[in-house]
């Protein structure tokens, strides 16, 4: 969220610095036009790709949880013995 909100105020600084700037002359040439492009798409291209991935993240792969099955066990219950059904996982 930070590096997307970065990358918006650089675009936002950009457009503001065009909207204000003095007409171009060309005593400067072009070649400080074509760096200060290129220099700028760096900034603002590095602040968007750098906040998300190009890939998704790790995986971890987890063991599958062992088999389990339902046992008939007898028990004694004090008075007489009765059945009950055990979840048994190996």
């Amino acid at each position: 969220m930070k590096k997307t909100l970065a990358a918006f105020v650089a675009v936002a600084t950009m457009v503001g610095a065009s909207l204000t700037a003095t007409p171009a002359s060309a005593q400067r040439g072009v070649a400080a036009g074509v760096v200060g492009g290129l220099i700028g798409g760096a900034i603002i291209g590095g602040a968007i790709a750098s906040s998300r991935p190009a890939y998704g993240g790790p995986v971890y792969v987890e063991d599958a949880p062992p088999p389990c099955r339902l046992v008939r066990e007898r028990f004694w219950d004090g008075y007489n013995w009765r059945y009950r059904r055990v979840e048994i996982c190996n």
